[in-house]
Formats: structure tokens, C-alpha cells, sequence
């Protein structure tokens, strides 16, 4: 048994979302992260996007202003988003595929495929000071491509196995479970820290939560829309007594 607490990462994109259907100053993703912090979250996630959708550039300016806990500075791989990483030097990067027509992250980063690119991308991150983090599938072939370009963690796409069991498709849910556990070992296995996350919910979490490798779960949307009918804090609360008593 691996023996470390589970982190909790809360990601905070979508009160921005939610600010800027109205072009306005309200909701403040800022103060919602701080109320993160205070209800348990160990880190915030906050993903500036090309087209800024939805968290701006002085929005990530303000977290790092306001932060006690780390934050994790979700990224495409291009020079713009490099550039700003280098400038401001989050505590972790986390590098995610991209495509200005999806409403969310979609699927892993294919780093097989990219090796090379994303091996220079990613050094003077690290020669920087920044934990890098490749949020990828849970697939034997980006697991060792993401430790061969120099990647500290992986974060594995959660997304499919919770997509099934929303859909009750739970002979595919269980399989997706069983890929995830198994790459979680595997991952551990090559000496990379291991996190997860994608929409991951009160009823989904517990099992990724169980697995022993897992050093980090990141949860954004989830706990945003719950926000709404119980609050942030308790919301936070409660996502934070499930995963501990996954791990007891």
C-alpha cells in the first residue's frame, strides 16, 4: 500500500464561465478558490484556454496573488502558453490537447505521437521550477512516452469511465475502471506521481479514489454545479469525507 494522503485539487474555470455569460465581475473565480482552500481543497486547478472562455490572464494573476495552496496551471502545448508559464511560474503545469470546438477536454494527449515536440516543450518548464503534468489516457503507450519526454506526474483521463456510468453502461464503466487501476500501478511502477480527474462525481469518485497510487484528484465542474444547490464549502466538504473514506 502506498502511504500519503490524497490530495484534492479544485478546479475553478467555471465560476469564471458563469462571470462572463455576463461580462461582469460576479462570480469571482478568486474568491471561490479561497473558499476551496478553507473547505479542504490542497490545490487549485485553473485551465487559461487560447480563446480565455472562460479563465482570463489576470484572473491567474489574482490566484497566484491570493493562494496559500498550490496552483495548477492547466495548459495547451504552445509557445503563448509557455511564454505566460515561464513568466508567472505556477507551482505545476499540467499540459492538456486542445481544440477551440470542444466544450471541454476531450480525450488525452497523444505524447507518443508528439514525443519529440513535447520533450523541448516541457524542459524549461522543469528548468524552471514547475512540477509538469501530462493528463493522458489510460494507455501503456502515453504512459511510457510521458516518462520518457521528462514528465514529473501524469493525470489520467477519468472521463470515459464516468461518461459510462452516467450512461449506464457499467460492463464498459467497470473495464474503464480496471484500465485505470491497472495504469495507475503501472505508472507508480516507472516512478511517475499519478493523479486523476475528469468528471468525476459524489458517486463516481470513490473507486479512483481507492486506488493506491493515485497521489491527486483534480474536480471542477462537479463541484461547481453542486455549489449552486449546497454551496461551495460544503460542497468541497463533502467531495473531500468521500475520498478519505475511500482511502480508510
Amino acid at each position: 500500500m502506498t502511504d500519503h494522503q490524497l490530495r484534492l485539487g479544485v478546479n475553478i474555470d467555471h465560476v469564471a464561465t458563469v462571470r462572463n455569460a455576463r461580462g461582469g465581475a460576479y462570480p469571482d473565480p478568486v474568491r471561490a478558490a479561497k473558499l476551496a482552500e478553507e473547505a479542504g481543497a490542497d490545490g487549485i486547478t485553473a485551465h487559461l484556454r487560447e480563446d480565455r472562455r472562460h479563465i482570463t490572464d489576470t484572473d491567474i494573476d489574482a490566484l497566484m496573488e491570493a493562494l496559500t495552496v498550490p496552483l495548477n496551471f492547466e495548459m495547451a502545448a504552445t509557445d503563448e502558453m509557455q511564454k505566460i508559464a515561464l513568466r508567472r511560474k505556477p507551482h505545476a503545469v499540467c499540459i492538456v490537447p486542445e481544440k477551440r470546438e470542444e466544450r471541454t477536454t476531450e480525450g488525452g494527449l497523444e505524447v507518443a505521437r508528439e514525443e519529440n515536440r513535447l520533450a523541448h516543450f516541457i524542459a524549461p518548464l522543469r528548468e524552471a521550477g514547475c512540477r509538469v503534468s501530462i493528463f493522458i489516457a489510460a494507455d501503456r503507450k502515453q504512459i511510457e512516452a510521458a516518462h520518457r519526454i521528462g514528465a514529473e506526474v501524469i493525470e489520467l483521463h477519468t472521463g470515459a469511465y464516468c461518461d459510462y456510468h452516467a450512461e449506464g453502461r457499467f460492463a464498459e464503466r467497470d473495464r474503464e475502471l480496471e484500465a485505470l487501476r491497472d495504469m495507475s500501478a503501472y505508472a507508480h511502477s516507472l516512478g511517475l506521481e499519478v493523479h486523476a480527474g475528469h468528471g468525476l462525481t459524489y458517486e463516481t469518485v470513490q473507486p479512483v479514489a481507492a486506488f493506491p497510487e493515485v497521489h491527486e484528484l483534480n474536480i471542477g465542474h462537479f463541484l461547481i454545479g453542486e455549489a449552486i444547490f449546497r454551496g461551495l464549502t460544503p460542497a468541497v466538504q463533502e467531495m473531500r469525507r468521500l475520498m478519505d473514506a475511500a482511502r480508510s
